[in-house]
């Protein structure tokens, strides 16, 4: 896992606040409730943040963040270098 995965799952512990959760790359976020609608908002800050790339919001879907591993992988398929 790399460092930005496990400051991303770090991010998400303490955002859903819920004791006891333990998350891997590949947890289910947004499918399994975890995560809600305005909470992806966050996510997507603290993703563009973490790959230092600008990720238009219209051409991402819940879908693309439910799991850790899938925000890193629409980050690379629809980022773009910051300017």
């Amino acid at each position: 896992m790399t460092e930005e995965a496990q400051q991303m799952i770090e991010h998400i512990v303490r955002l859903i606040r819920k004791p006891g959760v333990s998350l891997d790359e590949n947890s289910p976020l947004v499918s399994s409730g975890l995560i809600d609608s305005m909470a992806l908002v966050d996510l997507l800050l603290k993703l563009e943040d973490l790959t230092h790339l600008r990720i238009p919001a219209g051409k991402v879907q819940p879908k693309d963040l439910d799991t850790v591993a899938k925000m890193f992988a629409t980050a690379q398929r629809v980022g773009k270098p910051r300017k």
